[in-house]
């Protein structure tokens, strides 16, 4: 039913909690998952001010903030492929929604499964801004997963 699952991921708390429910998806008949990290562009040029020091003023923030994502898809995709996934993974530069948007569109998604909120979302807030724009622009189904 489910053969290929795009998860999209922050890397936050509740993004780990629905990395969980993929495994449940592969007892269910899934073969497959696509990872995904977006590089939020607009929170770029705040990285910047966390990232580096003075000294460091010729750093690549974006360099680091890839290596630092790949460092972490590293770890899920061997996750994955340990519960008997194909896997492959990717991280972005971009708009978050547009990206999952796009991948959604072209590479034969099945279901999206994300967390509802992300690290930057408040507590209170029924659904983050990204999984909420998801439910109402894709076309497949998603699976939410709350915290």
């Amino acid at each position: 039913m489910f053969r290929k699952i795009l998860y999209p991921t922050d890397f936050s708390d509740v993004s780990k909690i629905a990395l969980n429910y993929l495994r449940q998806l592969k007892e269910s008949g899934a073969e497959e998952i696509l990872v995904l990290h977006v590089i939020d562009k607009k929170d770029l040029q705040f990285s910047y001010l966390y990232l580096f020091d003075e000294s460091s003023a010729d750093g690549n923030v974006e360099q680091k903030l890839k290596a630092d994502a790949e460092r972490e898809l590293d770890e899920i995709e061997g996750k994955l492929k340990d519960w008997g996934f194909r896997v492959s993974s990717s991280v972005k530069l971009g708009v978050p929604i547009k990206e999952i948007l796009n991948a959604e569109q072209n590479k034969d998604i099945s279901i999206i499964v994300i967390g509802s909120h992300g690290k930057s979302n408040v507590e209170e807030m029924l659904l983050g801004s990204v999984s909420e724009n998801i439910i109402r622009k894709c076309k497949k189904p998603v699976l939410v997963v709350k915290r």
